[in-house]
């Protein structure tokens, strides 16, 4: 499995033909996933290791893809520290009792993510002997900033006011969730490679709203616990968007691979963040809603720009959307495969 073209690539060796794995691979563009929606709710899917299996290995069965991710929740840490939460349809994850106050924090649980959390690890062991090799395994978690964002609005957010009101309020609070953040998800990323994922990927979603200084100052210590109780055990993605002003703090908080969305071009990003890690990206997720020449031009540019460089995984700068024709999804992996391969 060491060497996977995925893997490989996070490593910055040469590989054959540039790999590529998508963001949401698993999920709402599928008929298959939406056939078990229709039964399941996402949370009993995300619980049931049987049935995260079978979603993580949908994507893998019908597209090129050179490596499954997990499914599950960045959230799912969020109900055993004492913060219960559900997904509202059309609205997305709803927390019960938000944080509002400094009390609120002093009221939440370390966990042993090894027994609240052992039907993910149950399910990791699962796909692992379904995968049998064919690609690697990425396990997940969120990042300090992103949880407790949900954790303080509710929900998501278009301006996070009252995340940044604590934040800016109460700044030895803040620093005081982050942490607890940051120790629970750093534990759980080390359960999960016990468990046998091959590389971990860190969401920090909303990260984007942050100010170069204020991820400095907020973000950047809490996100490297992280990646710091990880180490070199396995091969770690580092991920955001809206980063064009933060790359190089992102590089410094951590991870072997830096994602980079649609709004870089990907030459200029992997300048700024160092040829001594890998990047992964960067294709806008809604090109694959457009003429599929478009998709592919523009794939075309990323590829150019990349210039074979060893480091390159391709993947979208965020998730693919739920409209998204599962054949352009096809199309696109046996696109990048075709036009990178290295003879």
């Amino acid at each position: 499995m060491t060497n996977a073209r995925f893997l490989k690539a996070c490593r910055r060796e040469p590989v054959d033909a540039t790999p590529v794995w998508f963001m949401r691979q698993a999920g709402r563009y599928m008929a298959e996933y939406r056939a078990l929606r229709e039964r399941h709710t996402l949370l009993d899917i995300c619980r049931n290791p049987d049935l995260a299996t079978e979603v993580t290995l949908q994507p893998v069965r019908r597209i090129e893809v050179d490596a499954a991710i997990l499914f599950s929740d960045l959230l799912l840490p969020l109900e055993p520290m004492g913060l219960p939460f559900d997904f509202i349809k059309g609205e997305g994850p709803q927390i019960e009792t938000p944080i509002e106050s400094p009390e609120d924090i002093d009221k939440l649980r370390i966990f042993e993510p090894r027994e609240s959390l052992s039907h993910v690890l149950e399910a990791i062991g699962l796909i692992q002997r379904e995968l049998a090799g064919r690609v690697p395994l990425i396990g997940f978690a969120g990042a300090p900033f992103t949880l407790a964002s949900y954790a303080i609005e509710g929900g998501h957010s278009n301006n996070f006011a009252r995340t940044k009101s604590l934040m800016y309020g109460h700044p030895e609070s803040w620093h005081r969730l982050c942490d607890m953040f940051a120790t629970i998800i750093g534990d759980y990323l080390n359960a999960q490679i016990d468990a046998g994922v091959d590389a971990v990927q860190v969401f920090d979603s909303w990260v984007g709203t942050l100010s170069p200084a204020d991820y400095r100052e907020f973000a950047l210590p809490h996100t490297k616990k992280i990646f710091d109780a990880i180490g070199t055990r396995v091969p770690t993605i580092h991920f955001g968007t809206g980063t064009a002003t933060t790359l190089e703090d992102l590089r410094d908080a951590g991870g072997d691979v830096i994602g980079v969305d649609w709004r870089s071009p990907i030459d200029d990003a992997w300048e700024r963040i160092g040829y001594d890690h890998a990047v992964q990206g960067n294709l806008d997720p809604t090109l694959l809603l457009g003429p599929v020449q478009r998709m592919f031009s523009q794939t075309d540019d990323i590829l150019e720009r990349v210039g074979g460089r060893p480091g390159h995984i391709f993947n979208l700068g965020h998730g693919i959307l739920p409209t998204t024709p599962v054949e352009h999804v096809q199309m696109l992996a046996q696109y990048v495969h075709s036009s990178s391969r290295r003879r």
